[in-house]
């Protein structure tokens, strides 16, 4: 009995002990990292918006009150402080940095580079915007951005110019690189850069040698080379592609932690108590394909969100927690309105109290500008100064922004009459009144058409400058006629619907015309979308139906008449020669309009582009 209980009793204890080493081992092999803290301080889509909007208005503890909002300066101070705070913060742009005010008008990049200098970003992604003069154009702003003691590089891991192109030259340093690689607390962070693709060749002028690849397949063939081959941990995606596009792709890629994105000009995070919707929590949580967390974030744009993510790492490497915000940039000075409802600047003492209170608001970043930045930014004001103040014409009423009449997205924040323009059947005043500049411009013209996303903000009721003309119609297109038959301008209009309901690309490609109109029902198939559509005689002003064979002459951009932003018949029409440039930039067209007709107003409704529009779920709106 003796021996077999030492028997048993050793066989019991060797079992543990092979226990132990075994559960020793497998402990060694699982994988152990750094519990590690990641900060990311991010903008995007600044879009040459280097000053700040004066007289925005916005809910401030309930009270309507007008409020200096952005301004890129006071940006600068953020970063300052937020790098002050945390030495290895990972400062981030997600592209559209250029194109949108008379800065880029008149320097064509040069002083948002300068700018952007101020921060010293360690990374930018392209956005589409940045190809919209061109290789050439933006590898000059590129110049100006990487010198000095700043260079910040710019990632595009799916962006690939030619050889000996003006992103590629044959010496000297290449323009882009796919990613970099930066260390926080001892562990190798790999940043990603992404630009989308369709949108980007079909709205952009991007030379046709420069390719743009899948950017699914890019994102994770990156992220596998960065895991495998350069003993990269975290994986930070800094895309140009819009929100909801980088929900879908987080879902679809292994080992993302982290998206920092751009070009939908997203709001996230709660600013009900402002008066203010946004679009998602900030961060916004997902999971990857492996299902792990991933933190997305977007801020907003034109330079009026600074946000500052933090994301912090267990020890498998995968993300434990995201916590953030996106908060609004603000002046300390604030007006509100008296007993006789007009607008008075608060004194001092009822601005420093509003300030105060604000500080407590996470939501609010109430701070004064950068002096160096400051500095910076009005060597380039004195040219520009001279001319936006001009006052060319004045604006009767509100002429309110929408792409797709019923859109969600509500694109006139603090526009007195402007609060339910996205849901009523006439879409968006402010392109209306640009196409009827654009037929007024051309005497040939029996009509005139203009892609929604090419008119950028609304137009506010009182005087308009020739800033605000620069602001609406920031680009350098002019004004091109095109000679084509009812048909055609028939299909044309289905393809631009069908570019953004069907292709699922950018509802910028939504058509608004002067002299033409129609029914529209977004619920059916695309070839049947359009009826009724009507042609309006210069002569008369009596309405009839299109003529489908007959020959017109149209008047547009010179952008969407190549066929760009899914405006395929367009670019037949005009590969086939049927058309006459009329070399007139098509913003001075816009601001020569306003001055002739100093006084303009919201047409009759009988004369918008919209008359009836059934949206795709089958809702009529008034």
């Amino acid at each position: 009995m003796m021996f077999s209980w030492t028997s048993q009793a050793f066989a019991r204890a060797a079992l543990c002990a092979i226990s132990l080493v075994f559960g020793a081992s497998a402990a060694r092999s699982e994988p152990s990292f750094p519990a590690i803290t990641l900060k990311l301080a991010h903008i995007n889509d600044h879009h040459s918006q280097l000053q700040s909007f004066a007289n925005q208005e916005i809910r401030l503890n309930g009270v309507a009150t007008q409020v200096d909002l952005g301004g890129f300066a006071r940006l600068t101070t953020l970063f300052k402080q937020a790098q002050a705070e945390s030495p290895e913060l990972l400062k981030i742009h997600a592209g559209d940095a250029i194109t949108g005010s008379l800065y880029y008008t008149f320097y064509k990049g040069q002083a948002d580079a300068q700018m952007m200098n101020t921060i010293c970003f360690d990374a930018l992604a392209l956005g589409n915007h940045e190809f919209d003069d061109g290789d050439t154009t933006l590898a000059q702003f590129l110049d100006t951005l990487r010198p000095g003691p700043c260079r910040t590089a710019v990632i595009a891991a799916n962006v690939s110019p030619q050889a000996g192109t003006a992103l590629a030259p044959l010496s000297g340093m290449a323009y882009l690189q796919p990613f970099i690689i930066k260390t926080v607390e001892g562990v190798k962070v790999g940043l990603i850069g992404i630009t989308i693709k369709d949108k980007t060749q079909n709205a952009s002028r991007p030379l046709a040698s420069t390719t743009f690849a899948d950017e699914l397949a890019s994102a994770q063939a990156t992220i596998d080379t960065l895991k495998r081959s350069h003993g990269v941990r975290h994986i930070v995606l800094v895309t140009h592609q819009g929100y909801e596009r980088d929900k879908a792709m987080a879902a679809q890629l292994t080992d993302v932690d982290v998206i920092i994105g751009g070009d939908s000009h997203t709001l996230l995070g709660d600013f009900s108590a402002l008066g203010l919707r946004s679009s998602g929590p900030y961060p916004t949580v997902a999971k990857n394909k492996d299902g792990d967390l991933v933190c997305i974030g977007q801020a907003w744009e034109y330079a009026k969100v600074f946000a500052l993510m933090q994301v912090q790492f267990n020890r498998r490497g995968a993300v434990d927690r995201c916590t953030g915000q996106a908060s609004l940039v603000l002046g300390s000075a604030f007006k509100r309105q008296d007993s006789a409802k007009a607008w008075r600047s608060l004194n001092e003492a009822e601005s420093a109290e509003l300030a105060s209170a604000l500080g407590r608001q996470p939501a609010v970043k109430v701070v004064e500008p950068d002096a160096s930045a400051q500095a910076v930014l009005q060597r380039y004001t004195e040219r520009i100064a001279q001319e936006k103040i001009k006052i060319i014409g004045t604006a009767s009423q509100a002429l309110c922004l929408v792409r797709v009449p019923g859109e969600s997205t509500h694109r006139n924040p603090g526009v007195a009459g402007c609060e339910q323009a996205h849901t009523l059947a006439r879409g968006s005043d402010a392109a209306q009144a640009v196409a009827q500049s654009f037929l007024a411009a051309s005497p040939r013209a029996h009509f005139a058409l203009q892609n929604a996303g090419g008119v950028r903000v609304p137009m506010a009721a009182g005087p308009v400058s020739m800033e605000m003309a620069f602001t609406v119609l920031p680009y350098t297109n002019v004004i091109v006629e095109l000679e084509l038959s009812g048909q055609e301008l028939l299909n044309a209009l289905e393809d631009a619907v069908s570019h953004h309901l069907d292709a699922q690309q950018s509802s910028g490609s939504h058509p608004y015309a002067a002299g033409l109109r129609w029914d529209l029902n977004m619920s059916l198939p695309k070839g049947r979308r359009f009826e009724r559509v009507q042609v309006q005689s210069k002569a008369t002003g009596a309405w009839s139906d299109l003529d489908r064979s007959q020959r017109y002459v149209l008047a547009t951009n010179d952008f969407i008449a190549a066929g760009k932003d899914g405006y395929t018949t367009l670019g037949a029409v005009y590969a086939d020669g049927r058309f006459v440039n009329t070399y007139r930039l098509y913003t001075q067209t816009f601001a020569d309009w306003l001055s002739q007709q100093a006084v303009v107003a919201r047409p009759a409704r009988s004369d918008y582009a919209h008359q009836r529009v059934v949206t795709q779920a089958g809702v009529v709106l008034p």
